[in-house]
């Protein structure tokens, strides 16, 4: 810039000495290759037949500098030619960012350092992209970072940056002081820090590894102090949290100060509802603060959460509750008030659908309980965005409200398109199955109508199977669903080959939006070919009196599900049960019963880890009304009853132990808990225990449990469950298995 000042003076001594202006002919741009020449004629303000004039000239120069391209500009003006010289930065042609975590960090990293493949090079912007970086490490946890750039020069007048990033240490928390703590636990004061000091064993999962999280520091005196509401304290008060650091060996001591004051009892609770829309002892009983127990804020925020949720079913959708505190010191007393402000009854006024670039906009909006004209209900909001969940068509769901006018709002549906069809070829080979060939086309959301078909075809060594199925959820829309499917299969059971050919077609009606029930036909006829080993099929005669017996019969059901997810339901439940009635003009006559549940909690809010408990399990019965053959019969082993043992190897036994005959009483317990590893990738870690009872004349012939983990991922082809299994007390004879795994399936 010196340079540029320098010439303008003498610039304008040298028009001063000619002493009189001179007209502008042309103006030339020489070195430039950031900007156009139109684009230079605009930020010069400068045209042909302007007369010369300093000050003009000196404004576009600074206009020119501070465009960031150029380290240097000179101009020359002779003849009545203005000519603009500069001297263009060197280009970035690639930015590297080495010694820093996963390619999905570092990506993220680029996006926020300031500098990337195509700027101008600039110092500043270098050093102002290092001091980023180690910010960012800090507040990861990580101090003493250096980062270092190295810069190349590549092809003409560009530069290649790499920063090397040498990634510093994690401060530890060896102890954390509370100065003023008497009445609460540590561990109660701890229960919402997101800094506490290291446990011993801290690297197990659950324990505390004291690494200082610093972005959470300024926030965690906050959450002691709401420790000490959810107990009452409400005069309690906490200081700011002060770090003494140790940068020689990284670790560091934390301080509070705290005055702990008195335990609040609740005294009375008073309501304040001004418009009358609701009975105020319906409010009350709902109420989780009572009067006599010592004061918890936790219970005052959900109490705010029910009175708004009850009064917003009834169509009052912009209702306030304000929740205020009546202390009385003298006596450690409060008054809890709830101050509400009702607005006017909602209706909705249009529901905008966003983000369905395959569904067509009628398959959302039958799933929605809420429509234009109809009066707002909160509870009907949620079970809808419940309900396009379940339909796992989509990856994401968010159904948001925007306010109309005083008594009407739009309801905003924006979805994210999931991968609903599949189409697989798989090969393998199993110690059973031998080489394994199978092959699907499937579609969950045909054409974006809701309804799905697929065809499947199985072939091994000992199963070849074909399927066709098609279902449509809601014939034309209605609350009515049909489905066909028809099938053929050979498969080797473990000492016979049985073939059995048929079809089936099933009707049903929603009840509820939660609750289904259908009535199916099937007809089927299964024969048995070869037998393994042919000693066995003298013994097995008995069991097969009639050979290819008919299978006519008939399936009321009812299925149930409330859960919030596809995929991975985190609450809510699934029940199904139905009865089969078999003997309409068929050859096998029997009566089953079945029915299974699953049950999922999530204990976030309890444990505040993403943690899902779930609870499983299955019973049947099966009564013998002339002929049962032991195929239509209970079997267990395997990923979808007791992991650990082999598909349908768990059955009781003829008295010689040698035949197979199937059960008619069956029962299994699953219990679960599963952690989320990475949110992002959709995968989960699973621990289990099994156990289960299957019997021909009682139900505890034959006990079997297992335990085991399980990997679980929604992956792009569908999702997988790779299950590891540890048989508890296997019987001789037992076919155990140490590793199953199911794909395309629910979990």
């Amino acid at each position: 810039m010196k340079q540029i000042y320098l010439f303008v003076l003498l610039l304008l001594l040298g028009v001063w000495s000619v002493g009189e202006a001179q007209e502008i002919r042309d103006i030339k741009y020489q070195g430039s290759s950031s900007i156009s020449n139109v684009l230079a004629d605009e930020i010069a303000r400068i045209k042909v037949g302007d007369e010369f004039d300093i000050e003009k000239i000196d404004k576009a120069v600074r206009a020119f500098y501070a465009q960031g391209y150029f380290e240097d500009i000179y101009v020359d003006f002779s003849d009545g030619v203005l000519v603009f010289y500069f001297k263009q930065k060197p280009l970035i042609a690639s930015v590297e960012i080495k010694g820093y975590g996963s390619e999905q960090e570092k990506e993220t990293l680029y996006s926020q350092i300031g500098i990337k493949k195509g700027d101008s090079y600039d110092e500043v912007k270098l050093d102002r992209a290092k001091v980023i970086i180690k910010t960012i490490l800090e507040y990861q946890g990580y101090y003493g970072t250096v980062v270092e750039s190295d810069i190349a020069e590549v092809g003409d007048n560009a530069y290649a940056i790499t920063l090397n990033v040498n990634q510093g240490e994690n401060i530890v928390i060896k102890k954390a002081q509370y100065d003023g703590r008497e009445k609460l636990k540590v561990k109660d004061l701890e229960e919402l820090s997101a800094n506490r000091a290291k446990q011993f064993m801290g690297w197990m999962w659950g324990r505390n590894d004291g690494k200082l999280k610093l972005a959470e520091l300024e926030f965690d005196g906050m959450r002691i102090q709401d420790a000490y509401m959810r107990k009452g304290f409400l005069d309690a008060s906490v200081s700011q949290a002060f770090l003494d650091a140790n940068l020689n060996d990284y670790t560091a001591n934390l301080y509070y100060k705290i005055t702990e004051g008195e335990r609040y009892k609740v005294s009375s609770i008073q309501i304040v509802l001004h418009v009358p829309v609701i009975e105020e002892e319906a409010l009350r009983k709902a109420l989780k603060v009572k009067e006599g127990v010592y004061f918890n804020i936790e219970e005052v925020r959900a109490d705010v959460e029910i009175i708004r949720q009850k009064i917003a079913d009834l169509g009052y959708a912009f209702v306030r509750v304000n929740p205020d505190l009546d202390k009385n010191a003298e006596d450690s007393t409060v008054k809890v008030i709830y101050l509400i402000q009702v607005g006017q009854k909602v209706k909705i006024n249009d529901v905008l659908i966003s983000g369905n670039a395959r569904t067509a906009d009628r398959i959302i909006r039958r799933e929605l309980l809420l429509a234009p004209g109809d009066t707002y209900k909160l509870s009907s909001l949620a079970e809808s965005e419940n309900a396009l969940r379940r339909l796992g068509y989509f990856d994401k769901v968010k159904i948001e409200e925007r306010r109309v006018s005083e008594d009407s709002l739009d309801l905003l549906v924006s979805v994210e398109e999931a991968r609903t069809g599949e189409f697989m070829v798989g090969l393998g080979y199993g110690s059973y199955d031998k080489l394994m060939v199978n092959a699907s086309i499937r579609e969950r959301n045909l054409f974006g109508t809701g309804q799905s078909a697929q065809i499947y075809a199985d072939w091994s060594y000992r199963r070849q199977l074909v399927n066709l199925t098609l279902s449509n959820p809601r014939v034309l829309d209605s609350k009515y669903s049909m489905s066909f499917s028809g099938y053929h299969s050979l498969y080797w059971n473990w000492d016979y080959r049985e073939q059995t050919t048929g079809f089936s077609i099933t009707g049903g009606r929603l009840l509820t939006n939660t609750l289904r029930a259908s009535l199916g036909y099937t007809l089927s006829t299964t024969g048995i070919l070869d037998y393994y080993n042919a000693s066995l099929e003298s013994l097995y005669k008995k069991y097969f009196t009639i050979d290819r017996p008919l299978k006519s019969s008939i399936s009321p059901s009812l299925y149930f599900d409330n859960t919030d997810d596809y995929y991975f339901p985190k609450n809510g439940a699934i029940v199904s049960a139905y009865i089969e009635q078999a003997g309409l003009g068929g050859d096998e006559k029997f009566t089953k019963i079945y029915g299974k549940a699953a049950l999922y909690y999530h204990l976030k809010s309890l444990l505040s880890i993403d943690l899902i408990a779930r609870y499983k399990a299955q019973a049947g019965a099966i009564i013998d009304e002339g002929y049962v053959p032991i195929t239509s019969k209970f079997y267990m082993g395997g990923i979808s009853s007791v992991r650990g043992y082999q598909v349908s190897s768990l059955t009781p036994r003829d008295e010689t132990g040698q035949i197979r005959i199937g059960g008619n009483y069956m029962m299994t317990h699953s219990f679960e808990l599963s952690y989320g590893l990475l949110e992002k990738a959709q995968m989960r870690v699973a621990f289990f225990f099994d156990y289960g009872m299957i019997g021909e004349a009682r139900l505890t012939d034959v006990t079997r449990s297992s335990w085991g983990v399980a990997i679980e991922w929604v992956s792009p082809m569908g999702p997988i469950v790779l299950v590891f299994p540890q048989p508890i007390n296997p019987q001789p004879n037992d076919r155990t298995s140490r590793f199953e795994f199911t794909m395309g399936t629910r979990f």
